[in-house]
């Protein structure tokens, strides 16, 4: 059964007790709300840790908090802490599903333990806020790498120049490599799209944002989602038919999405138009997806090879769907005839 990730498996088999101890509340059996958790964190030392997110945030470090944006579940902020420019997430606490927004903020640690290219690390998380730095609608927070001001959805609609096909696969490459890292640590991010992947100054994609994430059992291909996960959902449009029919997960649903935001990138176009609750039934009853025979780049060799990979991605079975470890080697042999 699907769960946050327990906080004693988040530190490295090397790594002991220090003196420094933040207190981190964590739903332990069945996201219960009153437990609190004593957890060992690596001393910074003057500049933020590399290998592990932290429990304890330095408030008095924290500098110029300035907006960069906000969704259904936080507030994102773009500060300084440790002499580093970092991204700052605050949780908020829904008035009208408070246990939603609870998980929210514990799913988003559900991939903190891990490093990679194309995953936003996490630097730490805390549910305890001072009164001056935090306000009584806010669950917790979060510190994270700033990657920088640009997603890839503000890339697609803003953009003037064109997206050229060495870019996009470089861009989809990029989501891949990040997808196989976290489903080989049994991590479904289920809300990929093109606004939850941020594009460094370096032009490097990132995977963001985990508050609909969940942590499947070791060895689980496909899981139950359990009574008590309220936050499951991601964004309609990128969806895959059988988390909308409310059945089994699995890291095929991420597979379904990564088909839809590589349509995107192909074709800068919005998936589909029309009221939401027609593309919901239309996609789940009469497998509506998003068009490939109205675009002239999927007429070439290449463009053939992308829309079959795309009718495997969003195929309205799971199993049918190719892993992310599978799609990897047809979009790195189409990166490299371009390079």
């Amino acid at each position: 059964m699907p769960s946050p990730i327990p906080v004693t498996r988040l530190l490295p088999k090397d790594m002991f007790p220090c003196l420094d101890i933040g207190t981190c509340s964590s739903p332990l059996t069945k996201y219960s709300l009153g437990t609190t958790l004593q957890v060992p964190v690596q001393r910074l030392h003057g500049k933020i840790a590399s290998r592990l997110w932290s429990t304890v945030i330095h408030w008095k470090e924290v500098r110029s908090l300035l907006p960069v944006g906000s969704g259904g579940f936080g507030s994102v902020y773009k500060a300084e802490y440790l002499g580093e420019t970092v991204a700052l997430k605050r949780v908020k606490k829904c008035t009208k599903n408070k246990l939603a927004s609870r998980q929210s903020f514990w799913a988003e640690l559900n991939a903190a333990h891990l490093r990679h290219r194309n995953i936003v690390r996490v630097i730490a998380a805390t549910t305890c806020v001072p009164p001056d730095f935090g306000d009584e609608g806010s669950i917790g927070t979060i510190l994270m790498e700033f990657v920088g001001d640009e997603n890839l959805q503000q890339i697609i609609s803003g953009c003037v120049e064109p997206l050229g096909e060495d870019r996009w696969l470089r861009y989809a490459t990029d989501i891949a490599r990040g997808l196989r890292f976290l489903h080989s640590h049994c991590v479904v991010h289920l809300d990929i799209k093109p606004a939850n992947v941020l594009v460094s100054s370096e032009d490097v994609c990132k995977i963001a944002d985990f508050g609909c994430s969940l942590k499947l059992d070791h060895g689980c291909e496909v899981s139950a989602i359990s009574p008590h996960v309220s936050h499951v959902g991601g964004t309609y449009t990128h969806r895959a038919p059988e988390l909308l029919k409310g059945e089994g997960l699995s890291p095929k649903a991420d597979i379904f999405s990564f088909g839809i935001t590589l349509w995107q990138l192909i074709t800068r176009e919005q998936p589909y138009t029309g009221d939401r609750q027609h593309v919901l039934y239309a996609v789940v009853a009469h497998n509506l997806r998003p068009s490939v025979q109205d675009h002239p780049v999927f007429r070439s060799e290449q463009g053939r090879l992308c829309s079959t990979a795309l009718s495997r991605c969003w195929s309205a079975e799971g199993r049918s769907r190719p892993s992310a470890e599978e799609l990897l080697p047809l979009l790195e042999t189409l990166l490299r005839a371009h390079m």
